[in-house]
């Protein structure tokens, strides 16, 4: 009886273990380790101050990073077309809180990374330290 109840805690135990992390299984995009730190007191990335605005980092992820300033926090998605093979068209772009990818006009939230197809963006996390903001995979 003591054993079933063990196993039955430990089992538990390990069904509630999380990294915190945001759920990155798309079989188009490739899983790259790296960080990044940005200061937004640059003139280059200070529009991450303030809500609803957006930035494109290039050299980070697969093609690049989309950094949004959710009003609440920061979201960093990769900016490869999350339902497209990687091509030279597979690169979104940003259109106000959107992210769209030039292969077939699709629409991505910046907010949640959803859009209307199978996979959602690509997502990474972001930690806030004063103005720094810290992207990693």
């Amino acid at each position: 009886m003591k054993k079933s109840v063990w196993l039955s805690v430990l089992f538990l135990v390990f069904l509630s273990c999380s990294d915190n992390g945001p759920i990155n299984t798309n079989p188009f995009i490739p899983n790259y380790t790296f960080t990044v730190d940005i200061n937004m007191n640059l003139p280059l990335y200070s529009n991450l101050q303030y809500p609803s605005n957006a930035i494109y980092y290039a050299g980070k992820g697969v093609k690049g990073l989309l950094i949004f300033n959710t009003g609440s926090g920061y979201n960093a998605f990769d900016a490869a077309c999350p339902n497209q093979s990687l091509s030279s068209c597979s690169t979104m772009t940003i259109n106000g809180i959107d992210a769209v990818c030039p292969c077939d006009n699709k629409t991505y939230s910046l907010f949640s990374g959803q859009g209307s197809l199978q996979y959602p963006m690509k997502q990474y996390r972001v930690e806030v330290n004063g103005n720094v903001l810290r992207i990693y995979n």
